[in-house]
């Protein structure tokens, strides 16, 4: 699907069994807790299989922790245009993801961060994920500058960046613009070498 296209009734409908398999989830997990409520359970208050709730997510924890953001990152990372420095380049990835992640309710539901912050599985699951992601964009970081990706300066400025984002998201929630705001604020500071004053 491109940008700006509207859904063919095929992912509608696909769309439409993702969410109604996360709101069971929510609603088990509330009434029971996360580690009672089984794959199971799930599929069945969703109103489907059990081997079609596998087709949609890979496990328990990836029901929460799923965001469907794949492609859009992609389609983001292939548009970025030459030339920026490594700073100016964090600054536009991490703005235009941001924006799509605010604009997502499942996202920004408060009962599924308030799960991946205290249900230690997830949590655990989460920073697995999180990882994954650092190492993917370490990568692309590399072939964009023209650096080794082992490249120790690169290393530094990703776990910098990564860090601070990491640190003001947990402790802000939901992703709105005030948390944009403060990551981009922070990068301006490890731009200018990090002034106490």
């Amino acid at each position: 699907m491109t940008a700006g296209s509207q859904p063919g009734l095929r992912e509608q409908n696909k769309a439409r069994t993702r969410a109604a398999i996360r709101s069971a989830a929510l609603e088990l997990i509330a009434e029971q807790g996360y580690q009672a409520t089984t794959v199971a359970q799930i599929a069945k208050k969703a109103g489907v299989s059990h081997t079609t709730l596998f087709r949609y997510f890979e496990s328990k924890e990836q029901v929460i922790l799923s965001d469907d953001f794949d492609d859009a990152h992609r389609r983001i990372l292939d548009h970025v245009p030459p030339g920026l420095n490594h700073f100016d380049l964090l600054r536009r990835t991490v703005t235009e993801m941001f924006r799509i992640a605010a604009d997502d309710p499942w996202v920004t539901d408060p009962q599924r961060l308030a799960l991946i912050l205290t249900e230690p599985a997830l949590r655990m699951a989460h920073q697995i994920e999180a990882d994954r992601a650092i190492q993917e964009m370490t990568a692309f970081f590399a072939e964009y500058i023209g650096v080794p990706e082992d490249s120790f300066a690169l290393r530094v400025f990703v776990a910098a960046g990564s860090g601070v984002m990491m640190h003001i998201a947990e402790r802000s929630g939901a992703p709105s613009e005030d948390t944009l705001t403060e990551f981009l604020d922070a990068l301006d500071l490890l731009e200018k070498g990090l002034p106490l004053s």
